[in-house]
C-alpha cells in the first residue's frame, strides 16, 4: 500500500476534501461549520499539491491562485489544526472509492465526521458519491454532513473561477471581497534596475519565480510585508515600458514613509486598489509626474480609511 503522507495515529478527527484554491471565504466557512462541529476533536483539512487537470489535461489546467504553502498557510489561520496535502498522482487518482475510505478516511485520518459539498465525488474516475460516502459511513463509523456553496448577498456563488478572473481584469477589490483578505504574492527580494530609487520612489522587487498568481498589469495600492512588519504601499506590475530593458513582468512594491534594506529576504505583496493601467511615457519627467499622482490617490485612499493596515 502506498504510504500517503497521513497522520496514521489514531487521533479521532472531523474532515473535509477539497482543492481549497485561494482558500475564499467559502473555504473560511467550510472550515469554520468544521470546526463548530468538532466538540474537541481534531479539525483535518485534505487538499491536494495540484489541480486534477494539471495530470490529466495540463492545457486546461487553471492558474493555482495560491502555491501550496500559501494555501496550507491559509487553511491553518481559517482554523484547521492539521492540513494533508496529498499529491495527486496517477496512483491516487486511480484509487477505487472503497481503498479511498479504507486507507484515506478510515485508516489514515480517524474521522469520524467527513464535511463536504454536496457534489463531492471522490475515487476513480469520479465514481465515489456521496450516497457512497453515506453508506460506508454507517459501517464504518463516521457521520457525513453535506455544505451548500456560499453566496455573497445571497446572489453571488463565491468561487476560485471568479476570483482568479477578478485578478486576471485587475479588480482586486473583487478578489479582496471574495476572499476574504487582499490577495497576496511574495517572493525573495532582489536586486532590478534601482530606477526607483533614482526617480525618488525605492521599490521592493521580487523575483520572478514567485509565489501566487500575479493580477493584470498596472499600478495598485496594497500592503507590503516584509521583516515581519506591514507597510502602506505604492505597487506596480509589469515591464514599465517607458523603458526597453525590462523583458518580464515584474511585481515591485514602494513602501510609504519607510526605508530599509530588505535584499535576500521574502517579502509579501497584497493588493488592496486599482490604481491604472501601465503606460508608457514620453520621458522620465513624464514618469515622475504620474508617480506624484499615483502616490497623492494611494494617500487619499489612506485618509479616507478606504485602506488600512
Amino acid at each position: 500500500m502506498t504510504e500517503w503522507p497521513l497522520p496514521s495515529d489514531g487521533v479521532d478527527s472531523v474532515i473535509t476534501i477539497g482543492k481549497f484554491d485561494g482558500v475564499h471565504i467559502g473555504h473560511h466557512e467550510v472550515v469554520s461549520q468544521l470546526r463548530a462541529r468538532a466538540n474537541g476533536r481534531r479539525v483535518v483539512v485534505v487538499t491536494f499539491d495540484r489541480h486534477p487537470l494539471e495530470l490529466f489535461d495540463p492545457a486546461r489546467a487553471p492558474q493555482p491562485i495560491l502555491s501550496v504553502p500559501q494555501k496550507v498557510e491559509a487553511l491553518l489561520n481559517a482554523g484547521a489544526d492539521r492540513v494533508v496535502v496529498l499529491p495527486f498522482t496517477t496512483e491516487f487518482a486511480a484509487m477505487s472509492p472503497d481503498a479511498f475510505i479504507d486507507d484515506i478516511v478510515v485508516t489514515g485520518l480517524s474521522a469520524s465526521l467527513v464535511l463536504v459539498g454536496s457534489d463531492f465525488r471522490f475515487g476513480a474516475k469520479g465514481a465515489g458519491k456521496i450516497e457512497t460516502l453515506v453508506a460506508r459511513g454507517a459501517t464504518a463509523g463516521f457521520e457525513v454532513v453535506t455544505l451548500d456553496h456560499v453566496c455573497v448577498d445571497g446572489e453571488t456563488k463565491v468561487s476560485s473561477s471568479t476570483i482568479r478572473e477578478a485578478l486576471r481584469s485587475g479588480d482586486v477589490e473583487t478578489a479582496t471581497e471574495l476572499l476574504g483578505r487582499p490577495h497576496r504574492v511574495r517572493g525573495l527580494v532582489v536586486h532590478g534596475h534601482q530606477r526607483g530609487r533614482v526617480l525618488g520612489y525605492p521599490t521592493v522587487n521580487l523575483e520572478e519565480n514567485n509565489e501566487g498568481m500575479i493580477p493584470r498589469p498596472g499600478v495598485y495600492a496594497g500592503i507590503l510585508r516584509v521583516h515581519g512588519q506591514d507597510f502602506l504601499a505604492g505597487i506596480s506590475v509589469g515591464k514599465n515600458p517607458t523603458f526597453t530593458d525590462v523583458t518580464r513582468d515584474q511585481v515591485e512594491a514602494h513602501a510609504l514613509d519607510a526605508e530599509f534594506d530588505a535584499y535576500g529576504s521574502i517579502a509579501e505583496v497584497g493588493f488592496t486598489h486599482w490604481i491604472r493601467d501601465i503606460e508608457a511615457f514620453g520621458s522620465v519627467d513624464d514618469l515622475i509626474a504620474a508617480l506624484h499622482k499615483d502616490f497623492a490617490d494611494i494617500r487619499a485612499l489612506i485618509a479616507d480609511g478606504t485602506i488600512h493596515l
